[in-house]
C-alpha cells in the first residue's frame, strides 16, 4: 500500500463548529450593536438632569417614550464646564449622527414629563422637549431570521451525525453521507487471524487459500491465460463460520481488506446505496490488489422485480443495480477481488450470482466428526481444563453443531465451572453445557402434581421402550422428567450422521417418536397435550416423505419442492385440489399406521415399560445402561469400537435430538 508523503500539505478539514461560532457571535452582536445604549453615552440620574437643567447646560431632551428612556444633550457652554469634562472628552463616533451626552431611565411619562415642564418655567429655559419611539433595526431583523439560522444549523448538526463525521474540503464535500463506511483493515496491524484459527471446512480454506495465492502471485496464473476470478460467494448454515473465513483471508492475504455489512448501502436517502458502492470500489482500485467484503449480502442483493406492488423506484434495486455494474466492470488485472456472505443463497438474484460476478460459490456447510474435533481443539485453547479431555467424545456428544455452537459449549461450560467455584473446568462442566444449551435451562422448582409427573414419566419411557426396539431408531442415551426450557420431559439420541435417509429409517424415528403419546394410550387409555412437539415432528416428517421425497407409494416419483425458493407454496400451489386431498390423506395413513405400530410394541412390552417408568419416577434421570438391566441388549444393535458407554451415575448425554413432553 503505497503511503503518503509527510511532506505534503494536507487540506484543513471542514468543520461545522465555527457555523455555530458565527451564529453566537452574530446574535451577540445584534443585540449589543442593535440596542439603544450607546458606548459614548454616559449613564445619569433622574436628580443630576434636572440639576444641569436648572443650571442651563441642557440643550435637548428626547424622550423616548416606548423605551422609558430620555437621551440627553448639553450645550456648548455646559460642555465647556468641568462638571461634564468626563463626556466632553469621549470621541464621538462619525457613523452615529446626533450622539446624547447623557442618557437615563425615568418612571412614569406624565410626572417626568410635568418636573421638566416647571423647571423650565421657573428658570426661563428654552430647552427643546421631544418625544420619540426607537425601534431596534437590526435586532428585529436578527428576530424574523433568528428561525432559519437555527433550522439551518440544526439541519447541518443532523447530516453530519447521520454521515458518520466531517468530511474534507468544502463545496459538495462537506458531508460524506455518500462515501462508502466500509472498514479498512491494515495488513499489519489490524489483521491477525489466519487459517490456523479456522479449524475444520478443508475444502472452504483449500478454494479462498487459492484466493490468497491469485493477489500474491498473479503471474503464476495469468502467463498460462487464465483470469484472476472476480468475486467468491460464501454460502451456508448460520454459525458455520463464513466471516471467520473471510478474516482469515484478509489475515493471509497480507493486502487491503475492505469490510462492511450489506445493510451499509442502505440509507433514507435516494441514490446514497449507489453512491456508497462507487466510492467503495474506487477505494479499492486505488488500493488495489484488495479484497472486499460484503457480510449479509442479500441485505442488498435479493432478486429484483418481487413485492414491488406499488411500482415506485426501489432505492435497494438501485444499489443492487449499480453493485452489479461495478463487478462487472472491472478489468483483467485489476486485481480486486469481492468476498461476500450469506446463508440466503436462494433469494438472491440471478444476475448477481452468474459467472463473472462470482466466479465461484463456496459451500460451508455444518461440521463433520472430525471437523468438530478440531473445532473443539481450537476453542479450548484458552479454556483451563483439570484434565485430559477426549475430544473425539466431546465431538460425538454434539452432531449437528456448527462452529458457533461449539464455541458457546465451550464458554458455558466455563460459566458452569465458575459458578460451581472451581478452579478448572472439568469433562462433566461440558456435559452439562450440552444439556443446558440443548434441552434449556433445569427448572426443579417447576410446580408438577403426581398425577403430571406419572403421565410425563411413561410418555418419556415410551420414548424409550420403542426406540430401543427398533433397528433403524436413533440410539437413545439419556431419559428425564426434569423440566428443561419449555419441555416438562426429555429424550436424548445420539442419531447416526446420515447422508441419505431411507423410508425405514424414516418410519423408525417416526414410531419412536410417536411412542409417548402411545405409552399414554396403552397405560391410562387416555392421551394429553403433552405430545404436541412429537406430532409437529411427526407432521413434518410425512409431509416431506409424499412432497418432497417422492417416498410414497400412492403418489409416486414425484416431488413439489423447488431448491430455487421461488415459490415455497406461495399464493398457487404447484398441485390440484385433488391431489392436495390424496397428500392429506398419505400424510394420516403415514402417521397412524406408526402410531399404531408402537401402541403394539408397548403392548407386547408393557410389564418392562412399567419397570422403566418407575425407575425414571425414583431417579428423575436415567441412562442407557439403566433400560441395559430392564430391556437387555438392544436388538439389532452394531457396537463401534472405541465407543464409550455412559454409565447412571455419569451424565454423559451423547445429544441431541430431543423427545419434548
Amino acid at each position: 500500500m503505497a503511503k503518503e508523503n509527510s511532506n505534503t500539505p494536507k487540506k484543513p478539514r471542514f468543520s461545522s463548529w465555527w457555523i455555530y461560532g458565527v451564529i453566537i457571535a452574530l446574535i451577540l452582536g445584534f443585540q449589543f450593536f442593535g440596542s439603544a445604549t450607546f458606548s459614548n453615552t454616559e449613564k445619569t440620574t433622574t436628580s443630576e438632569m434636572q440639576e444641569f437643567l436648572r443650571n442651563g447646560d441642557i440643550s435637548k431632551i428626547i424622550i423616548i417614550t416606548n423605551t422609558r428612556q430620555a437621551k440627553v444633550f448639553l450645550t456648548d457652554e455646559g460642555l465647556k464646564k468641568d462638571v461634564h469634562k468626563g463626556v466632553a472628552d469621549k470621541p464621538m463616533l462619525p457613523t452615529t449622527g446626533l450622539v446624547p451626552q447623557y442618557i437615563l431611565d425615568y418612571g412614569d411619562l406624565q410626572i417626568f414629563q410635568n418636573e421638566i415642564s416647571e423647571i423650565k418655567k421657573e428658570n426661563n429655559l428654552d430647552t427643546i422637549v421631544e418625544f420619540d419611539t426607537e425601534s431596534n433595526v437590526l435586532g428585529d431583523l436578527l428576530l424574523s431570521l433568528l428561525p432559519f439560522i437555527l433550522i439551518i444549523g440544526i439541519w447541518i448538526y443532523l447530516m453530519r451525525r447521520m454521515s458518520g463525521g466531517g468530511a474534507g474540503g468544502a463545496g459538495g464535500q462537506i458531508f460524506n453521507i455518500g462515501k462508502s463506511k466500509a472498514k479498512l483493515f491494515d495488513e499489519k496491524t489490524d489483521t491477525r487471524t489466519s487459517f490456523k484459527d479456522v479449524a475444520g471446512l478443508e475444502g472452504a480454506k483449500e478454494e479462498v487459500q487459492e484466493i490468497v495465492e491469485f493477489l500474491k502471485n498473479p503471474d503464476k496464473y495469468t502467463s498460462l491465460g487464465g483470469k484472476i476470478p472476480k468475486g467468491a460467494l460464501l454460502v451456508g448454515p448460520p454459525g458455520t463460520g463464513k466471516t471467520l473465513l473471510a478474516k482469515a483471508v484478509a489475515g493471509e492475504a497480507k493486502v487491503p481488506f475492505f469490510s462492511l455489512s450489506g445493510s451499509d448501502f442502505v440509507e433514507m436517502f435516494v441514490g446514497v446505496g449507489a453512491s456508497r458502492v462507487r466510492d467503495l470500489f474506487k477505494q479499492a482500485k486505488d488500493k488495489s490488489p484488495a479484497i472486499i467484503f460484503i457480510d449479509e449480502i442479500d441485505a442488498i442483493g435479493r432478486a429484483r422485480g418481487k413485492n414491488n406492488f406499488t411500482g415506485s423506484n426501489d432505492e435497494r434495486e438501485n444499489t443492487l443495480n449499480q453493485l452489479l455494474t461495478e463487478m462487472d466492470g472491472f478489468g483483467t488485472n485489476t486485481n480486486v477481488i469481492v468476498l461476500a456472505a450469506t446463508n440466503r443463497a436462494d433469494v438472491l438474484d440471478k444476475a448477481l450470482m452468474r459467472a463473472g460476478r462470482f466466479d465461484r460459490q463456496i459451500y460451508v456447510d455444518l461440521p463433520d466428526i472430525r471437523e468438530r474435533k478440531e473445532i473443539f481443539e481450537v476453542h479450548l485453547r484458552p479454556i483451563k481444563t483439570a484434565e485430559t479431555l477426549d475430544l473425539d467424545f466431546l465431538a460425538r456428544q454434539t452432531p449437528g453443531f456448527s462452529g458457533a455452537d461449539i464455541a458457546n459449549v465451550c464458554n458455558e461450560a466455563a460459566l458452569i465451572a465458575a459458578r460451581k467455584e472451581r478452579k478448572a473446568v472439568t469433562k462433566q462442566d461440558f456435559l452439562d453445557a450440552v444439556d443446558r444449551i440443548v434441552g434449556g435451562l433445569e427448572k426443579k422448582n417447576k410446580i408438577i402434581t403426581p398425577e403430571e409427573k406419572k403421565t410425563i414419566a411413561y410418555h418419556e419411557a415410551g420414548h424409550a421402550t420403542v426406540s430401543w426396539m427398533l433397528e433403524h431408531a436413533a440410539p437413545l442415551v439419556k431419559v428425564t422428567i426434569v423440566p428443561r426450557g419449555q419441555s416438562l420431559g426429555a429424550a436424548w439420541y445420539l442419531p447416526e450422521e446420515r447422508l441419505i435417509v431411507r423410508p425405514e429409517q424414516m418410519l423408525d424415528e417416526m414410531c419412536a417418536t410417536m411412542g409417548g403419546r402411545a405409552a399414554e394410550k396403552v397405560i391410562f387409555n387416555k392421551i394429553s397435550t403433552g405430545a404436541l412437539s412429537d406430532l409437529e415432528k411427526v407432521t413434518k416428517q410425512a409431509r416431506a416423505m409424499v412432497t418432497i421425497y417422492g417416498l410414497n407409494d400412492e403418489l409416486g416419483n414425484i416431488t413439489y419442492y423447488d431448491s430455487s425458493g421461488q415459490n415455497e407454496y406461495g399464493f398457487t400451489k404447484p398441485y390440484s385440489e385433488e391431489t392436495a386431498q390424496k397428500i392429506d390423506e398419505e400424510i394420516s395413513k403415514i402417521i397412524e399406521k406408526q402410531y399404531t405400530r408402537a401402541i403394539s410394541i408397548l403392548d407386547k412390552n408393557k410389564d418392562k415399560l412399567t419397570q422403566l417408568a418407575d425407575r425414571l419416577l425414583e431417579k428423575e434421570v436415567i441412562f442407557k445402561d439403566d433400560l441395559e438391566k430392564i430391556f437387555g441388549k438392544r436388538p439389532f444393535e452394531k457396537e463401534e469400537e472405541g465407543t464409550e458407554q455412559p454409565k447412571s451415575n455419569d451424565t454423559e448425554t451423547e445429544e441431541v435430538k430431543e423427545e419434548t413432553n
